[in-house]
């Protein structure tokens, strides 16, 4: 397993350097006073493009917008390949010999859940932001793990639900074989089953790896349905959608519901072949002048050619308010107990530019709004990364999952 680090495609970008100078001191001196943020995502997988040079740079503006707080902060990176034993196998790694306090992003749900353990059994901090399964607030939650800006029950009742109430009622899934394609799958059936719909069946292709889907989807036009939903994301969306239009299965009528869909996938489609695709979202870079402008200053520090997604949104919010409870817990107390800092992450309230003002649960669920949004056409596109209309915005109380039915084992 290599760090990105040691990739040539990121470069310098990866590490984030001690802000401030200051007089020399002992390496053990310096540990002690230095909070360290590890990244561990996929940065060249399925999922790189809603990772990926933005993740890096919005965790990296975060640090450097929080500033000198009287200590250090240091970021590594790396990829674990979509690979649970080799997300599990870094985690070791940085937490036992690395001093590594807080593990940030994770992406494919699979790694997550197996981070997350990790995280609570050595008792620091593990913050998914670009990871879906609402299990991470559910029967696998623990109390040193906060998911942050999005999950499958979210999904699956701001998309799912709307393209039912759209006349929608008939559904065949192509699922992505894996802990985050079965929980997208099993929460968006849940709605759709809930408004008078039904799934007439369902298919489930590996991950990762797949590029092909002609024989999923030759499964999906025999059922005949109304719906074809996509439990899956990344590339594999992207490719799903691109097929889906090649085998003509829009112009007989049959609807997408692409349910996790970002804003780096409508890029890499295209608007003429995205139009009219509904997606929820928790982060659209154009809705007011905070998300502009730190959609701007990530940009700016990244150089990348890619509009700023909710996931690398999440990367500069959850970053910025671990640093804020760190300082406000006091250093040598937030290395010491991981699970003191999400404690105080849950009693403080979170305001940032991404999301604007927030609270986090007790199950660790980050509570902001969501929003229904629709693919523009080429036509109504105004210019750069101008994508989405905003059909509806969702309270966060309605578009997550009620605190007392997601089995969380810290709720008594």
């Amino acid at each position: 397993m290599t760090d990105t680090t040691r990739r040539a495609v990121l470069g310098a970008a990866a590490t984030a350097p001690v802000w401030g100078a200051l007089p020399y001191r002992s390496a053990k001196a310096q540990a002690a006073n230095t909070i360290k943020i590890g990244m561990l995502t996929d940065f060249s997988g399925p999922f790189r493009d809603l990772n990926g040079p933005n993740s890096l740079a919005a965790a990296r503006l975060a640090i450097q917008e929080f500033g000198q707080r009287g200590f250090n902060v240091e970021f590594v990176n790396a990829d674990h390949q979509n690979r649970p034993d080799a997300g599990v196998a870094i985690a070791r790694r940085w937490i036992d010999n690395e001093n590594v306090d807080m593990i940030l992003n994770l992406a494919a749900s699979s790694v997550a859940l197996a981070v997350s353990q990790v995280a609570a059994e050595r008792n620091k901090v593990c913050i998914p932001t670009s990871t879906a399964t609402s299990d991470l607030t559910g029967r696998s939650c623990n109390a040193n793990t906060i998911h942050w800006v999005y999950d499958t029950y979210m999904l699956a009742k701001v998309a799912g639900l709307a393209t039912v109430r759209a006349g929608g009622q008939n559904w065949f899934f192509l699922t992505a074989d894996y802990a985050f394609g079965h929980a997208l799958d099993r929460d968006t059936t849940g709605f759709v089953e809930a408004a008078g719909g039904r799934v007439i069946g369902r298919v489930r292709h590996p991950f990762p790896g797949t590029t092909d889907f002609s024989s999923f989807l030759l499964q999906a036009q025999a059922a005949r349905p109304q719906v074809i939903g996509l439990a899956n994301a990344g590339a594999d969306t992207i490719n799903s959608i691109k097929q889906i239009g090649e085998f003509g299965l829009t112009r007989r009528g049959i609807r997408v519901a692409a349910l996790l869909m970002f804003i780096t996938d409508v890029h890499a489609l295209g608007l003429l072949t995205a139009q009219g695709l509904v997606c929820a979202n928790t982060f659209y870079w154009d809705l007011n002048a905070r998300t502009r402008g730190l959609s701007e200053r990530i940009l700016r520090l990244s150089g990348a050619d890619m509009p700023v997604a909710m996931s690398h949104a999440g990367d500069y919010s959850a970053t910025l308010h671990y640093l804020k409870t760190c300082a406000d817990l006091g250093v040598a107390a937030a290395k010491a107990n991981g699970r003191a800092v999400v404690d105080r992450m849950k009693a403080m309230p979170t305001d940032d530019d991404a999301f604007g003002a927030g609270t986090i649960r007790a199950d660790g669920r980050k509570m902001h709004p969501a929003y229904l949004c629709e693919v523009k056409t080429p036509q109504e596109s105004r210019g750069r990364y101008d994508y989405y209309k905003v059909l509806q915005t969702v309270s966060a109380e309605e578009a997550f999952r009620p605190l007392a039915e997601g089995g969380c084992s810290l709720i008594r």
